[in-house]
């Protein structure tokens, strides 16, 4: 298909590089320089989407972030698929393929259609509150369909082949738009010398000058902006963010910007290179810039394909060289929309008339219309639009503003564009982000931003300032008083020159009246996003809904990635009119983060990836890469899973070694866990005051483990103690807790107990641990060390010192998987040669290495709990049946012993660990389940805990759970039922979490 609605001059466009591109199946042609929206205009594309609920056929309206139709899927596979992109902001690359979100079997021939002809009375506000509640059963049926009309693009399902980073950063001055207000609020502050970062969501700075027909010193106006940034991209301190836009403003002035660093240039990244990147910029002061949308006008039918904003077609046809369309009608409020007129004539093409609803408009902009022999209506609007896929004519009649009525039958004009604009909206989502409540301003008829809770300046249009020589202005003036709060010197500078214009007032109109009430008239979209009319803002208000807020929820208004961009002050205005009180008294909904949508990737990207935290490795990394492990990430350490032999996946190979564990002989890698050194003279009274249980006569050469409790009673973390001198001692913590406990010991000793002399080392690194367990292991550590392992001479919970495999250790005799178990502590530097001595040594014992998974079964069934696992910063040690472990009568009051004996902590029926035991052995419960004493009862069903573990235990040769359970430990012996996702229910028995050797004589042998 030719660019049939391309001008043949004009535009920023590169006519020399043609871009082929398609979309919904279909090949067109673009340039370089256009975004997806104008390539679509410029060859006729007319209908982009169909409406979220009627699926009524929908065409471009704007041309920038708050266009609410064209949200398109990109993407030509599967993996670079990207749902919700705007048309209007998505740069046209070669070969960029797109489609729409919605239409089945397209979007020219929808069967869903039919909903737009007649769903206005099927399908009214409250429609499935009010339809789908009945018959209850029926529900999930209901929810199948629904949730397959719904929504706006699909997730892909495969990897993302890109990657995403994200910088924090910091700056004096945080300029959000690159507009005329922007961009002078940059200078003003980069010339002061401050560090400035400029921020604008747009492919290229300079904002409406870019297809504005004003001019500055006489000349494009264009011409400035480019001037105005080269000097800004030669500050060093200047920092220029295109295709950047400021999604979140946070407190103390912490802003998130999300930037498409390769979007324009492809589906997916150039090698090398990242396609998205989230700035966290903490600035000093911040100057929103961030302009005003236009207002559409509220008409009949107003969602047809060819009705658009006057601002949005002015851009088509100045930036990018498009007319879309052929004949024109201008419905209006105010005189700024005249200039879309005057580039639609310059343009070649022809003004059918202005409909405007002032009775006697003067303006500059409106003489010279006249000029060019424009037919101007006064005192009229656009009541209604013709056509079905396209815009083929226009109802314009006399309107009463006053009693809001149709004051004459009017006449119909043939045209193929109605493009209306009812005022201006400043941008105020980010001012609000915080909970700045905006201000409505009479003389503008539209909300500025309020009271700033954040040091924080607006400038230009967002103020309410629209005039361009007053807007540069008010910019200049923000930047240079940003930079001086700062600290900066506060410059002066002269600005171009603006030719004044007599401008008059704009009138107030929210709604365009109709011959028929609103409710029989033809659908007057509001919010052309989520289908919102103004019928149905109407029967909201109608059916008790006053609030703000309840009328954005009862009918969507200013939903979905739309935020209320175009509709949000005509739907306020509705609302108001209909209830009888102002805009003000009705006030706006609240405004939260993202401005417009954000992918995960960018969101989750490299922040913890291989550029920002590093990967940790223990000394036997080595050998277990040549021995296949699989390794799972445990914190920022790399972890054998479990070691898989041919044929065998993780279940097979973690049966596996569970047997030869409890059979035989395992090794353990557990040098990840932590360790840290504490030793000074009031070490034990420190240790005393951390864990919940005595340490003060734990004798030199022992062992205890302790838990750790914050101050609500709350376990925090657990572990082993050793004493390694009277004054010294070595703990261990969890793998991932191990630099979040040295940093809670480090805060505790100096703010609140800094008379204390003791002190902490982190030895994580500096020691290797590897753990042998089974029976056996007695036999095979005498094999490789000097130390005398008769149980008599080296009990359960000691350590002694000597030499395995030749090289000095400390071997500590603890179990975490209840069979007879040692800890080898070895140098880090020589544990891969210790390691592989053992591994030789015990060939004979049936040694087998055994990874992270296998330690989870292992420990699940002697009943010990994994901090993090089967914890969830809610349970006490009396909630994990450990009470054995508080010191009740130590003489100071340790950490977290006021919290658990608050009254809450003490009732009966909180949630405790027990054991679970499936009635069917063979099925596992999953963990995550929630349970239910009741299975039969109806949703929503009381529950009353969950499983954190669960597993099929090999030795024992059925499946076992860990669980939290309202008042579990009074409930042994009862039945608890977990139903799952697929309609089934797993019954399971409660029993002591302990499953095997309850008395602990294996591991004390």
């Amino acid at each position: 298909m030719s660019q049939i609605n391309r001008l043949s001059q004009g535009g920023r466009i590169d006519r020399s590089q043609p871009l082929s591109f398609s979309f919904n199946g279909q090949n067109y042609q673009g340039y370089a320089g256009d975004t997806l929206a104008a390539a679509l205009l410029a060859n006729g594309v007319d209908v982009v989407g169909r409406s979220f609920k009627y699926s009524r056929p929908r065409g471009i309206v704007a041309a920038g972030a708050e266009e609410p139709n064209a949200v398109l899927q990109i993407g030509s596979t599967e993996a670079a698929q990207i749902p919700n992109v705007r048309a209007t902001q998505q740069a046209l690359y070669a070969g960029l393929v797109a489609s729409s979100v919605n239409g089945w079997p397209s979007v020219n021939t929808d069967l869903m259609g039919i909903l737009g002809k007649v769903g206005g009375g099927m399908m009214p506000p409250g429609f499935y509150y009010k339809t789908f509640m009945y018959p209850q059963n029926l529900w999930l049926t209901y929810e199948k369909y629904i949730r397959k009309a719904a929504g706006l693009g699909r997730a892909p399902k495969e990897n993302d082949p890109d990657s995403y980073d994200y910088m924090n950063q910091h700056c004096d001055v945080l300029v959000v738009g690159g507009g005329a207000a922007g961009l002078a609020a940059a200078l003003a502050a980069g010339r002061s010398g401050a560090r400035v970062i400029l921020a604008d969501e747009q492919e290229e700075f300079g904002g409406s000058l870019l297809s504005t027909r004003e001019t500055l010193d006489g000349k494009p106006a264009s011409d400035w902006a480019a001037k105005a940034i080269a000097e800004l991209e030669k500050m060093t301190e200047v920092t220029l963010l295109p295709r950047a836009t400021v999604n979140g403003y946070h407190d103390h002035n912490f802003l998130t910007i999300h930037q498409r660093l390769t979007d324009h240039l492809g589906e997916v990244a150039p090698m090398g290179q990242v396609r998205q990147r989230m700035h966290r910029v903490r600035a000093k002061r911040v100057v929103l810039a961030t302009g005003a949308h236009e207002r559409p006008l509220v008409y009949a039918n107003n969602d047809v394909p060819g009705n658009m904003l006057a601002d949005a077609v002015s851009t088509y046809v100045r930036r990018y060289g498009v007319a879309p369309g052929r004949q024109l009608v201008l419905s209006t409020t105010n005189d700024y929309a005249y200039r879309v007129v005057l580039d639609w004539l310059d343009a070649g093409q022809q003004v059918v008339a202005v409909a405007d609803a002032r009775s006697n408009p003067r303006g500059a902009w409106v003489e010279e219309a006249r000029k060019r022999g424009v037919r101007i209506l006064t005192g009229s609007a656009v009541v209604e639009a013709r056509g079905s896929k396209r815009v083929n004519a226009a109802r314009i009649c006399a309107i009463d503003l006053k009693n809001h009525t149709v004051a004459s039958p009017g006449e119909v004009l043939d045209c193929d564009l109605i493009v209306s604009s009812g005022g201006y909206s400043p941008v105020v989502h980010l001012a609000s982000h915080l909970g700045g409540k905006p201000t409505w301003q009479e003389d503008i008829l539209a909300f500025v931003p309020g009271e700033g809770l954040q040091k924080r300046l607006c400038a230009g249009a967002v103020n309410g300032i629209f005039a361009l020589g007053a807007s540069l202005a008010d910019g200049f003036e923000a930047g240079a008083t940003a930079a001086a709060e700062a600290g900066f010197k506060q410059v002066a500078g002269s600005l171009p020159k603006v030719e004044k214009r007599h401008e008059e007032p704009a009138v107030a109109l929210f709604q365009v009246p109709h011959d028929k009430s609103t409710a029989r008239a033809p659908k007057q979209f509001v919010d052309l996003q989520n289908d919102v009319t103004a019928a149905g803002i109407e029967l909201a208000t109608r059916e008790g809904f006053e609030s703000v807020e309840h009328v954005k929820r009862y009918t969507a208004l200013g939903f979905g990635t739309d935020q209320g961009k175009l509709g949000n002050i005509n739907g306020l205005a509705i609302a108001a009119r209909s209830l009888g009180i102002s805009i003000p008294e009705m006030g706006t909904t609240m405004f939260r983060p993202n401005y417009t949508p954000v992918t995960f990737g960018a969101l989750a990207g490299r922040n913890c990836g291989p550029l920002f935290e590093a990967k940790r490795y223990t000394a036997m990394q080595a050998w277990h890469l040549q021995n296949g492990a699989e390794f799972e990430d445990v914190g920022q350490w790399k972890r054998p899973w479990y070691f898989p032999k041919a044929g065998e996946d993780l279940h097979a190979a973690v049966a596996r070694e569970c047997l030869a564990v409890r059979n035989a002989v395992g090794i353990l890698d557990a040098s990840t866990l932590g360790k840290i050194d504490i030793q000074g003279p009031d070490a034990r009274e420190f240790l005393n005051r951390v864990y919940t249980n005595a340490w003060t006569k734990l004798d030199v050469g022992k062992a205890r483990y302790g838990l750790m409790c914050k101050e609500d009673g709350m376990v925090f973390d657990d572990g082993v103690t050793a004493c390694l001198a009277d004054n010294h001692f070595l703990m261990t913590t969890t793998t991932g807790g191990a630099a979040r406990v040295l940093e809670w010991l480090e805060i505790y000793h100096q703010t609140e107990w800094p008379e204390l002399k003791v002190y902490f080392t982190s030895v994580t690194d500096h020691w290797a641990t590897m753990t042998l367990s089974g029976p056996n292991s007695r036999k095979l550590l005498a094999e490789v060390t000097d130390i005398d392992l008769d149980k008599d001479a080296f009990p359960f919970m000691t350590w002694k010192e000597g030499k395995v495999g030749g090289v000095p250790a400390r071997v500590f005799r603890i179990s975490f998987t209840g069979e007879l178990s040692y800890e080898v502590n070895i140098q880090a530097d020589y544990a891969l040669a210790v390691w592989e001595k053992i591994i030789a040594a015990g060939k004979k014992h049936g040694l087998t290495p055994y990874g992270t998974e296998t330690m989870h079964v292992l420990r699940a069934e002697k009943g010990f709990i994994i901090v993090g696992q089967d914890t969830d910063g809610s349970v006490t040690p009396d909630d994990l049946g450990m009470g054995w472990c508080v010191g009740r009568s130590k003489p100071f009051s340790w950490i977290g012993w006021r919290g658990m004996n608050r009254e809450d902590c003490l009732k009966e029926n909180r949630k405790q660990l027990v054991g679970l035991k499936p009635v069917d052995p063979n099925k596992v419960l999953p963990e995550g389940a929630q349970l239910v004493f009741d299975p039969k009862q109806s949703i929503p069903m009381t529950m009353v805990g969950h499983v954190t573990s669960s597993y099929m235990s090999s030795a024992l040769n059925y499946s076992l759970a860990m669980a939290l359970v309202k008042g579990g430990l009074k409930r042994i012996g009862e039945r608890v039922f977990a139903p799952l996702v697929d309609g089934s229910v797993i019954e399971a028995e409660i029993v002591s979490p302990v499953f095997y050797d309850p008395k602990g004589d294996r591991q004390n042998v």
